[in-house]
């Protein structure tokens, strides 16, 4: 069966779409000995991506462990746009899969032993902070939510009426992330990660229970998300 993986970069004017998963299981595994110049079948892109409001135009975009591909996405979509400016959080329990540099850009209530970039962000002219509870050099001690939670109370009041959040990572990462938007009153959008076996919402084995105007509701994440209003899913 195919296997359900998010875009890390891609290239629609050359061709070419980039994947970053880690080799799991049969199905990655046979993926991962693929050789140059084999074919796969791929099916996609599918369902419905994050969609950035302009009128507020300060992203925190929060990834976590196989969460980080899309916002890596998102990022690299917008990088030079003249509207947005993202700030990406990433956190992570295994060595980080790019190349980070030291940064000695100060950033308000980030500490200043957090110096650890993603540098092909920096290059897209994107600031970037790095977490883990490993204890990777230049990382944050903690989970990223938490790292998080420090940029938004530096914050001044009208800075923080600009902020919206963008976010994939595990489901609890996700709830604690969907806690920070109630706390700090500012919209929030979360890519669900959820098993799938079409892909086009035929097999119904990928639904979530989400809250509508017309009340709860069984949304599939492959064709209704992954992407939802992260206060649709939790209530707190």
């Amino acid at each position: 069966m195919r296997r359900p993986l998010s875009l890390m970069c891609a290239d629609a004017e050359k061709g070419w779409v980039e994947f970053l998963y880690k080799s799991t299981g049969r199905g990655l595994a046979l993926l991962a000995n693929r050789e140059v110049g084999e074919f796969v079948s791929v099916l996609g892109p599918i369902g419905q991506g994050f969609e950035t409001d302009p009128a507020r135009p300060l992203i925190l975009a929060i990834g976590g462990g196989v969460g980080i591909p899309p916002i890596y996405f998102l990022a690299d979509q917008l990088k030079g746009h003249s509207v947005f400016e993202l700030f990406v959080l990433m956190g992570s329990e295994v060595p980080f899969p790019f190349d980070l540099a030291t940064s000695s850009q100060a950033i308000d209530g980030i500490p200043a032993e957090v110096n650890m970039k993603v540098t092909d962000l920096a290059e897209r002219g994107i600031t970037s902070r790095l977490a883990s509870n490993v204890g990777f050099s230049g990382c944050f001690k903690g989970l990223v939510t938490e790292l998080a939670r420090n940029w938004l109370t530096a914050l001044s009041t009208q800075r923080l009426t600009k902020v919206q959040i963008v976010s994939c990572g595990p489901m609890a990462m996700l709830e604690a992330t969907a806690a920070l938007a109630r706390e700090f009153e500012v919209p929030c959008q979360v890519a669900v990660e959820e098993y799938m076996a079409c892909g086009v919402g035929g097999c119904a084995g990928c639904t979530i229970l989400v809250q509508t105007p017309k009340g709860p509701a069984m949304k599939r994440v492959c064709v209704d998300g992954p992407v939802f209003d992260a206060a649709t899913i939790f209530t707190g």
